[in-house]
């Protein structure tokens, strides 16, 4: 029987948050059995937690807010894509203020992370789940489905309109390998038409080429160059693997996205969850 699995040794990392433009502290730490993902803000009074699942999300716009209580988490996904393809089914995630570090911008930092930390099996069966029947989503020009499957599969396709080159497609089969090689160091973007209007808001103040990739005027610009010709479809189904991963299991399934994004994602999770209520 296939089983649980924690991380073997404490891993920490520091990085500029995305939006707070502040230092930000992360450490992953080993969690028991049957806990799941657990974030603890160890900067406020009682370090109070939040367990990343898809009943806790309170804001999807930019990113996946996770909150309970006085504890509140932005911008999850990454870190819990990285968890989720390295098959962690149990960790505390220590965190010094609201948002994590945004590192480089993909998900490859915390891959490394949890790939440095080890893997210890537990004495628990793993947990996973899978749609009992097919679920279609439709929100603001987004279409999702999910359908019964025995392995985690995705088929996206992006398109925004400001280049040719933001028209993409992309399919795989999940599984740690492929994460590793196909998603994990896809970066995040942002349309330069809506960088003002984030900047208003006193968001992205932590934001550069260093960790994003800008759509504009027919171009897509990056400090490094494109690590793969359709990296933006790469990195929205790298959200995806860490938005399901809210359903607390790992998922089975095959899933096709239209235009994705994170309140569809995380209302997958959900309506997933629901067929086992």
């Amino acid at each position: 029987m296939e089983k649980q699995n924690t991380t073997k040794d404490p891993v920490f990392v520091s990085g500029i948050a995305l939006h707070t433009g502040a230092r930000a502290g992360l450490k992953i730490l080993p969690g028991e059995a049957n806990t799941g993902i657990v974030f603890r803000r160890v900067d406020l009074p009682d370090k109070p937690e939040v367990r990343a699942l898809a009943q806790n999300v309170v804001d999807v716009r930019r990113g996946t807010t996770i909150a309970s209580g006085n504890a509140s988490v932005v911008t999850v996904e990454h870190v819990m894509a990285a968890l989720h393809a390295g098959q962690i089914d149990n960790a505390v995630v220590e965190m010094d203020g609201f948002e994590p570090p945004i590192l480089d911008g993909s998900a490859l930092p915390y891959y490394e992370m949890v790939k440095n930390a080890g893997k210890v099996e537990q004495d628990a069966p793993a947990r996973y789940i899978a749609p009992k029947a097919p679920i279609f989503l439709e929100f603001r020009g987004t279409k999702m489905a999910i359908f019964p499957c025995d392995k985690f599969k995705i088929d996206c396709i992006t398109s925004f309109g400001e280049t040719v080159l933001d028209t993409q497609y992309f399919e795989l089969e999940i599984t740690e390998q492929s994460f590793a090689e196909e998603l994990a160091s896809a970066r995040t973007f942002v349309q330069f038409r809506d960088l003002k209007q984030l900047l208003a808001m006193g968001l992205v103040k932590g934001g550069s080429l260093d960790n994003a990739a800008i759509l504009h005027e027919g171009a897509i610009i990056c400090k490094e160059g494109l690590r793969f010709s359709n990296e933006i479809v790469r990195h929205k189904m790298l959200d995806i693997v860490g938005d399901m991963y809210l359903t607390g299991h790992r998922v089975k399934g095959h899933i096709i996205a239209v235009k994705p994004g994170h309140p569809t994602n995380v209302q997958l999770a959900g309506e997933i969850l629901k067929q086992y209520m």
